[in-house]
This record gives structure tokens, C-alpha cells and sequence, in this order.
């Protein structure tokens, strides 16, 4: 029978970062050594939402190499039931105490009762700051708290009508991958928890952050299912590939007009054999990963600078402003201006923290 001790190592701690950071509307007070993730198991827990907010949070690393996060497994007992093989928790409920974030995995059950110590204990961790989300059936948790009553939330589509029955003061919103109602965040089920994970890091720490934890996490290039949702994830080439160098000189000359025969001429290969080799090698094609890399590098653009929207169309490479929204818009699923407003913060320093949230008032 596999044990788990409950506490997920985190390699090279560093410092707190500052929570005045993009899109959080509420204030967290727990400024403890490094922002801690408190990940909670009941019994019944679905092992996949158990393990990918470990993964995900685990694996963020801010400028420098430092961990973004501390994750904790905490329990409502010391041992819990995970299907095919039981857990050991390390952590208790008070835990929560201490925690910048607490996430509520699915369980295999979702009419299975939940001990009122833990919904006492949600509902004290976000009285006093927390950010709390749910991962799938973990929605039935965090609605058994109130917590989300008169607000928008999901689970996994099978169960979102019960949730909806259950729980008629939820806006239940079975058609996205994962909801963002500022302090609670919920998501659909099975890999929708990594679209909410790498959302809440593009949150704290930004885009550039979530997107090398999305390459760690081999997330897939598009995710359907209504919104995709902010972040844009990089196609992957394989350590090592032919394309390296080409893909580096490509992100170099994004403020250049460049043609597939440019690209092309510069690999010195034929066009053909050009595109052939990028879908062997990143599953795209050259144009659609120069289009992408445009809108990744158009998003930094806008949360760390006040470039006007026109600056920035020209300085990522499209050739006017509003070919520049029309891409944005279909890539991103919300306006530059928008984006700009939700997410513009001071960028990251040396030390891992970010500054105050800015209001731009570039249109």
C-alpha cells in the first residue's frame, strides 16, 4: 500500500512575494516566508486533482531559480482513502491558517458529506484572506462552505446540473474551463485544474512565469471548451531540436515583417521542408508560432509597461493596431485594453517580489 507523508518538497526557498499582485481583490495577510499552497484531502479524493495542483505549484521557479511556492498536503484525518491506496497526511486543518491559498480537490463522491471541521476551517482561512479554489467535484466542498453563493462557479460537466440543484444560490456555468471570482476560483474537471493552476500563477507572478510552469507541465498548445483563458502556452521543441537556434532568432526579430521565406531563407531550408520539420518538431506550423509568439510577448508588453496599445502592435510585428487586436482578441478571448486593466502590475524583481498593481491609462 503506497504512503504519502503529506508534504510536497519545495527545493530553494526564498522570499514571500508581495501579494498586491494582479487581479487579487482582496488583501492577504499571511506574509509567511514564502507563498504557501495548502492543498486539502478528504476521503474519496481524486488522486489526479490531488496531484496536479502539487505539480504545477511545485514546479514554479521565479527569477533566479527560486520556488514560487510551498505546497502542503493537509487532511482532515491523518490518513485518507484515494481509491486504490491511502495516504498519509503530515499536515492538519490548521494548517489553513497559514495558508496563502487553499485548494479543494475533487472527490470521487460529490454527495459525500463533508466533516463541518473543514468547511469551519475554509470559512476562517478566507475571513482572514485566503484565496480558496476548487478542482472539479471540489466544488460541492466549497459550496457546502456558502462561500459561493450568489457567485458564478463550475465543476465537471457531469455534475454540474446537481450542483446547480443543490445549490440554487450558484450561478453554476457549465461551458468553461474554470471560473475566477476573485478570492474563489473554480474549475471543471480532469485536466481543466491545470488551466486553473497555471491561471493563479499567471496571477501572482505573470505571464512569463506561467508559461515556463505550462512547458513543465506539457500543457497542450490549445484547450478547448470555452475560454482559453489568459494564458498563452509556447509550443514546445524538444530539448535539443534542429529549430532551437531558429526559434530564439524568431522571438529575437519580432518587431521585423517576417515572411515564411524569411524564415525559411534564415533556416536555409525550402519552405516545405521548413514547415514540415516545425510540425514534426512543436506541432505548428512557422507562421501560427510567430503569430503566437507576437501575442506571449505583446501580453508582457502590456502588464509590465504603459506602451500604448499602437506601440505595442508595432513593436511585436503586426502591421497595424487593428490587426493586432483582431489576433489578441481570437488568441487571448479578451480585448489588449482588458487585459491591460486585469493584469497590469510592476514587474518581478530580483528578489521574487512584484510591485503595487498599476492602473494604465494607455487605451
Amino acid at each position: 500500500m503506497p504512503i504519502f507523508d503529506g508534504f510536497w518538497p519545495v527545493r530553494r526557498p526564498g522570499p514571500a512575494p508581495d501579494h498586491k499582485t494582479v487581479g487579487m481583490k482582496w488583501n492577504i495577510k499571511h506574509l509567511s516566508a514564502m507563498h504557501v499552497v495548502a492543498v486539502v484531502v478528504m476521503d474519496g479524493v481524486i488522486p489526479f486533482d490531488l496531484s496536479t495542483p502539487c505539480e504545477v505549484f511545485g514546479h514554479v521557479r521565479l527569477p533566479g531559480g527560486r520556488a514560487g511556492y510551498q505546497v502542503r498536503v493537509c487532511g482532515v484525518t491523518r490518513e485518507v482513502s484515494a481509491g486504490a491506496f491511502d495516504l498519509r497526511v503530515r499536515c492538519g486543518l490548521d494548517e489553513l491558517t497559514r495558508a496563502d491559498t487553499i485548494i479543494l480537490p475533487g472527490v470521487a463522491e460529490a454527495s459525500a458529506v463533508v466533516p463541518e471541521a473543514l468547511l469551519h476551517a475554509v470559512r476562517a482561512a478566507a475571513a482572514s484572506g485566503a484565496r480558496v479554489a476548487s478542482i472539479c467535484t471540489g466544488a460541492f466542498i466549497l459550496a457546502a462552505t456558502g462561500l459561493l453563493d450568489g457567485r458564478r462557479a463550475t465543476t465537471h460537466w457531469l455534475a454540474t446540473d446537481e450542483l446547480a440543484r443543490r445549490h440554487p444560490a450558484i450561478r453554476v456555468d457549465p461551458k468553461v474551463l474554470y471560473v475566477d471570482e476573485g478570492q474563489f476560483l473554480t474549475s471543471a474537471g480532469a485536466a481543466a485544474a491545470l488551466d486553473l493552476c497555471l491561471h493563479m500563477v499567471r496571477l501572482d507572478y505573470g505571464s512569463a512565469v506561467a508559461a515556463d510552469t505550462a512547458r513543465l507541465s506539457v500543457m497542450p498548445l490549445e484547450r478547448d471548451g470555452g475560454q482559453s483563458q489568459f494564458i498563452l502556452h509556447e509550443p514546445p521543441a524538444p530539448d535539443g531540436s534542429s529549430l532551437e537556434p531558429l526559434l530564439r532568432w524568431i522571438e529575437e526579430s519580432l518587431d521585423k515583417p517576417l515572411t515564411l521565406e524569411d524564415i525559411a531563407r534564415r533556416a536555409a531550408l525550402s519552405v516545405r521542408t521548413l514547415s514540415r520539420r516545425f510540425r514534426e518538431q512543436t506541432g505548428t506550423t512557422p507562421l501560427q508560432w510567430l503569430l503566437r509568439a507576437r501575442v506571449r510577448r505583446a501580453q508582457q508588453l502590456l502588464e509590465t509597461t504603459g506602451h500604448s496599445v499602437e506601440s505595442i502592435a508595432a513593436r511585436v510585428g503586426f502591421g497595424s493596431p487593428t490587426a493586432f487586436r483582431e489576433h489578441f482578441q481570437r488568441l487571448v478571448t479578451t480585448s489588449p485594453q482588458a487585459y491591460r486593466r486585469a493584469f497590469r502590475a510592476a514587474p518581478i524583481k530580483a528578489n521574487g517580489r512584484r510591485g503595487a498593481s498599476v492602473k494604465s491609462s494607455a487605451s
